[in-house]
């Protein structure tokens, strides 16, 4: 006992320094971190939030209006008009591919021959870029030299102007969200599927249940959080599409699909109005933020069906 506690203070004098020479530096790992996160996220929302309490157009000076540009959205008809717009081509484009991703997942699940192949061809339009797509369907949606008013035509139903008629041209462009992403939902839900185990089918099939009482009582209850995942993802970029709709309408005819994004750059590099434009962008993304938080606490706070808990 008399050694070791002899040799446990020179043992700790000797630890001691090696312990100083440990000390984790996190700074330098850290401040580069920061400084990307102020240049790139913070300080263009801030300078956002500065222009728009401005009046500021291209060739004039600049001029403080505090909250006047927020103030101007609700009496401008083309900003509500746009709200309306996005309102419905968001609601469109989730309910949309959610049901027929949610049909293509149950039929791609089954096994039968060719069925990787199949999944393969079937997801290609969500990797194609959005450009390339909105020239297609541009050709496509022609109201003489079209494919769709050809089709039409053989099944005997009368031509439509697609996205050239204000009635139609929002529907229109949901038909082209829709090819695009219903991959991307089919893709989510098939993850649900794998995960459920084959013995609830087995009972109920023991029981009598057809195909969709299985379906309605045990498939659906268990692929409902993949569905609200898939959903909430496709109303965050729904809302915020801008690409197909440019490249195809510019927002027409007129301004019958011109969508709050639309809008926004018209506003900003079109009519250079930059502090109304800049106060359209912060409106915008406290939008997008405020649907985000919302489908996040909706998805925390729900509790999903039990297995046959309808029945």
């Amino acid at each position: 006992m008399k050694a070791i506690t002899e040799v446990a203070p020179g043992a700790a004098e000797v630890a001691a320094p090696e312990q100083e020479l440990r000390k984790p530096s996190y700074w330098p790992f850290v401040v580069p971190a920061l400084v990307v996160v102020l240049a790139i996220i913070i300080f263009p929302w801030v300078f956002t939030i500065w222009m728009s309490l401005n009046e500021w157009k291209v060739g004039s000076p600049i001029a403080f209006v505090g909250l006047a540009n927020y103030m101007r959205l609700p009496n401008d008809p083309r900003f509500v008009e746009a709200v309306g717009h996005t309102i419905l081509y968001t609601a469109l484009s989730v309910a949309l591919p959610l049901i027929f991703g949610t049909l293509a997942a149950v039929v791609f699940h089954q096994k039968f021959p060719g069925r990787g192949f199949l999944r393969g061809v079937f997801i290609m339009p969500m990797m194609a870029t959005p450009v390339a797509i909105a020239l297609v369907w541009t050709m496509m949606f022609h109201p003489q030299l079209g494919v769709l008013n050809y089709l039409l035509s053989l099944v005997g139903l009368p031509p439509q102007l697609w996205v050239f008629h204000p009635g139609t041209v929002i529907p229109s462009l949901v038909l082209v969200e829709t090819w695009q992403w219903t991959p991307l939902v089919m893709l989510i839900v098939l993850g649900g599927l794998a995960a459920i185990p084959i013995e609830p089918y087995e009972s109920a099939e023991i029981d009598g249940a057809n195909f969709w009482q299985m379906f309605r009582y045990i498939t659906l209850p268990l692929i409902a959080p993949f569905l609200f995942i898939a959903g909430m993802i496709r109303m965050i970029d729904a809302v915020k599409s801008f690409d197909i709709i440019f490249a195809i309408t510019q927002g027409g005819p007129g301004s019958a699909s011109e969508t709050i994004n639309l809008y926004l750059y018209s506003v900003a590099f079109i009519y250079y109005d930059l502090g109304y434009g800049s106060a359209i962008a912060v409106i915008f993304f406290v939008l997008i933020i405020v649907l985000a938080a919302l489908l996040l606490y909706l998805r925390q706070r729900t509790v999903w069906a039990e297995i046959g808990g309808d029945a």
